[in-house]
């Protein structure tokens, strides 16, 4: 597994932006190649730090692409791969958190780092029939936060930035995540809140 991680790498270097494009699309689909795409991030903005919005985005756009396809596995036949693999409780509470949060659960599990398992999160948004839309939104800032912020680093610390992301990684996309949850359950309680002051604004008044 190491060798075919090392000749992907340095394929995608022979690609430049492309093949970062190719790698997060890959990563987020079927193939996992586990914190590939992040080094490249870095190498390549270290090369060329003006070019840091190109290659940060094409790997966002990427990973886009490649969990789009495995949410729409989901979509079409997931669920009974989940009912074979997980207790049918787990999944049923899995299932209604992504009904009911559907755009909020994505973003943050696209957040949370290595060895945290994303993908069975990508198939059970298909299962659960999250809004296309509101799950391609979810994972564009998810890894836009991620390969953004790491582009940043790169550009700021150079190659000491993959010293950095490697020691933490972990503490750095929980805080990220931790971020998105408390910002995105604040818009909801605030969204419930207008939307109860509008009927409640609306209902006649007692005489």
């Amino acid at each position: 597994m190491h060798r075919f991680v090392t000749w992907v790498q340095g394929f995608a270097l022979s690609l430049g932006g492309p093949g970062i494009f190719l790698i997060a699309l890959l990563d987020s689909s079927f193939v996992p190649l586990p914190e590939v795409v992040d080094l490249l991030i870095i190498l390549f903005v270290t090369r060329h730090p003006e070019r840091m919005f190109y290659y940060a985005g094409l790997a966002t756009l990427g990973s886009m692409l490649g969990c789009s396809m495995l949410y729409m596995v989901g979509r079409k036949g997931g669920e009974a791969f989940l009912r074979r693999r997980f207790k049918g409780r787990h999944v049923d509470r899995t299932l209604a958190v992504f009904q009911n949060y559907g755009l909020l659960a994505v973003a943050v599990s696209a957040l949370l780092p290595p060895p945290f398992p994303f993908k069975p999160f990508v198939l059970v948004a298909g299962v659960a029939r999250v809004r296309p839309f509101d799950f391609l939104i979810a994972i564009g800032i998810g890894r836009g936060i991620r390969y953004f912020g790491e582009g940043l680093l790169a550009v700021w610390y150079g190659e000491q930035a993959a010293l950095f992301v490697k020691n933490n990684a972990r503490e750095v996309s929980l805080a990220f995540a931790a971020v998105v949850l408390i910002v995105g359950v604040g818009w909801i309680w605030y969204r419930k809140r207008r939307t109860r002051e509008q009927i409640d604004g609306g209902a006649p008044k007692p005489l």
